[in-house]
């Protein structure tokens, strides 16, 4: 199965939340409500500075997806 690169999901235990899950490496779940991300991969010391450079491009696309799937809603 192919999945879409990033999905919304939503939870009743958290009404406030906007989670976006990015499905590819490296793969991550953002509350777009706080900016918390929860990573799905471990990250090896060199591994991690490649991330942190990386990270602010990431939490980004995951916005900017949010903002597209709900100007589509509204339309």
């Amino acid at each position: 199965m192919e999945l879409p690169k990033f999905i919304l999901g939503d939870n009743t235990d958290y009404p406030n939340a906007i989670f976006v899950i990015h499905t590819e490496f490296p793969r991550f779940i953002i509350n777009l409500e706080d900016d918390e991300v929860e990573w799905f991969e471990d990250f090896d010391q060199e591994d991690q500075k490649e991330i942190e450079m990386e990270t602010e491009g990431l939490i980004q696309k995951a916005t900017d997806f949010y903002d597209r799937e709900v100007a589509r809603y509204e339309d």
